[in-house]
C-alpha cells in the first residue's frame, strides 16, 4: 500500500478494518430519559474545564436507547451532561458516558471527543413506570424512575433540548503520552424528527464507584424530568478552544 493510499483510507483505526464507517451517522427511533437534578456547586467546579461555565449547581442525568444507528448498531447509552454557557452561548457539557458498543465508543472518542467507556447499561418500561440503569461491572451505580408517559411536554420544548449545542473536551495522546491534542469541541444535532415527549414524576439515585464515579455528582434535588423519542442526525463538529494553541 502506497502513501498516497495510506493518506487515501486513514480516517479511523485499525487502517484495513476501521472500527465504525464514515458518517453522516442517523438514529431512528431514539429513546432518551433525562433527569435534571440539583448537585454541589464545588462537585461541578472540580471537573468542569474552563472556559465554559456553569450558570446553577445542575447536571443533566441521561439514558439513551438507541435501536436503530448508521454505522454504531444497536446500543443503549447513560451518563452525565451538565448545562453550561460558552461566550454567552447556552448548551451542555458532556462529562461522562457508558454504553455497551465498541463501534460508537470508538467512533464518538475519536471523531468529537465523547469521553464513553464501556458499560452495561438499559433503558426499559415495566408496568407504568420508564426505568433506567447503569452498571459497571457486577455493581449498580445508577437507577432512574419515571412515570411513563405520565404528561404530555410541548414539541417546541423537546426539540430546542435536542438542538441545544453540546460541547466536549477532546484529549488525544501523543506516543509518549503528552496530549497531542486537547481541544473543547462543539456539536449539534440535527435533522429533528420528533415522535413525543412527555414530562412526569422522577427519582434518581447514584451509587459510589472508583471507575465510574456518577455519584462524584450528587444527587441533592430532582429538578424535572424528560422523555423523548425522535429520529436525528449527529452532527460532526467544530474546535472552538484549542488547550495546546
Amino acid at each position: 500500500m502506497s502513501i498516497i493510499d495510506v493518506k487515501a483510507r486513514a480516517f479511523a483505526m485499525p487502517l484495513t478494518s476501521p472500527a465504525f464507517p464514515p458518517g453522516p451517522y442517523r438514529f431512528v427511533n431514539r429513546e432518551y430519559l433525562i433527569i435534571t437534578y440539583r448537585t454541589d456547586p464545588e462537585a461541578i467546579a472540580r471537573v468542569l474545564p474552563a472556559p465554559l461555565v456553569a450558570p446553577e449547581p445542575l447536571v443533566k442525568y441521561e439514558f439513551i436507547r438507541m435501536p436503530d444507528s448508521t454505522g454504531f448498531g444497536d446500543y443503549t447509552e447513560s451518563g452525565q451532561v451538565i448545562p453550561v454557557t460558552f461566550n454567552g452561548e447556552h448548551g451542555g457539557y458532556t462529562h461522562a458516558m457508558y454504553l455497551d458498543d465498541e463501534p460508537p465508543i470508538a467512533g464518538g472518542r475519536e471523531l468529537w471527543g465523547f469521553p464513553k467507556k464501556l458499560a452495561a447499561p438499559t433503558l426499559h418500561v415495566v408496568a407504568d413506570t420508564l426505568i433506567g440503569t447503569l452498571d459497571y461491572g457486577p455493581l449498580r451505580v445508577a437507577t432512574a424512575t419515571m412515570g411513563y408517559k405520565y404528561k404530555t411536554l410541548a414539541d417546541q420544548t423537546a426539540i430546542a433540548a435536542l438542538q441545544a449545542p453540546g460541547f466536549l473536551l477532546k484529549i488525544i495522546p501523543h506516543v509518549d503520552g503528552t496530549p497531542r491534542i486537547c481541544e473543547l469541541v462543539r456539536y449539534t444535532l440535527g435533522d429533528v424528527n420528533l415522535h413525543g415527549a412527555w414530562t412526569g414524576p422522577a427519582a434518581l439515585d447514584l451509587r459510589p464507584h472508583a471507575l465510574a464515579p456518577v455519584a462524584d455528582l450528587p444527587v441533592l434535588e430532582v429538578i424535572s424530568a424528560t422523555h423523548i423519542k425522535a429520529d436525528l442526525t449527529l452532527n460532526l463538529g467544530t474546535v472552538v478552544h484549542d488547550y495546546l494553541a
